[in-house]
């Protein structure tokens, strides 16, 4: 692996709950070799709670996150860009890779169904790193 950071997108519709847990998971496990973005097509202004309560769990702190738009990284070069399975394509933003998780939207979700899809994204987020060259940290 080279010195430059991976630079990887996460898109969901509002960046409250699920591309905002995937860019926690790439942070936690990528470390420095990782520069982990997050974004919405329509984002909410805010992070939602059961999210922020899911990853303190894990001891990341979600209220640090804000709810950032998608048109803040137009024509932005990334290596991947990740979809959550909500529907939105990025086509102005400018990835190697594109990839489209088919993940549930947990908002409506009870903790304890929340909690899985939160443990979904960890796994897939370690294994998109492993697929993009990065030796995940045991967190």
């Amino acid at each position: 692996m080279s010195d430059r950071k991976i630079r990887v997108l996460f898109v969901c519709v509002e960046n409250s709950n699920r591309s905002q847990m995937a860019q926690a998971f790439a942070v936690m496990y990528g470390g420095d070799a990782v520069e982990a973005l997050s974004a919405g097509s329509r984002p909410s202004g805010k992070v939602n709670p059961k999210a922020v309560a899911a990853m303190a769990e894990f001891g990341y702190d979600l209220t640090a996150h804000a709810s950032k738009g998608l048109g803040d990284f137009n024509g932005t070069e990334i290596d991947a860009a990740v979809t959550m399975g909500c529907g939105d394509a990025c086509p102005l933003v400018k990835a190697k890779y594109r990839y489209d998780w088919q993940i549930p939207d947990p908002r409506e979700m009870p903790p304890e169904e929340f909690r899985k899809v939160r443990d979904l994204i960890g796994g897939k987020v370690r294994a998109l790193l492993g697929e993009l060259g990065v030796d995940s940290r045991i967190v």
